[in-house]
């Protein structure tokens, strides 16, 4: 079993800036990818962004040049760095990781509120 603890999130104005921090703990040998994933009240779980275990990044059209991701594989944390926020990047954000056989873990969710 793998555990994921988000830390990070709160309330800010648009245009600022907010850090979040996953770190995973438990069985978490074969770690394929982490990334974060948002849903908004009414609507769908979206993908943000996710890294690899190799450092392949991948980004949300409506986050790129935006949000960064990245990963320490030795402390098994994946943080995402977001700049420029929106009232359209308001959600609960969930922190996700792929292994290798295919199994899927999600943390517990963290609230990122922008206000305008």
């Amino acid at each position: 079993q793998v555990q994921l603890v988000e830390s990070g999130g709160g309330l800010v104005q648009a245009g600022g800036s907010l850090s979040l921090s996953c770190r995973a703990s438990g069985n978490i040998y074969n770690i394929n990818a982490m990334g974060w994933y948002r849903q908004a009240p009414g609507k769908q779980r979206e993908l943000v962004a996710t890294i690899t275990s190799g450092g392949v990044t991948n980004y949300a059209d409506s986050v790129k040049g935006r949000f960064t991701i990245s990963g320490d594989n030795a402390k098994n944390t994946v943080s995402l760095q977001m700049n420029s926020l929106k009232p359209e990047d308001t959600a609960v954000y969930y922190c996700r990781e792929t292994n290798v056989f295919g199994f899927v873990y999600w943390g517990q969710g963290t609230q990122v509120t922008v206000s305008s």
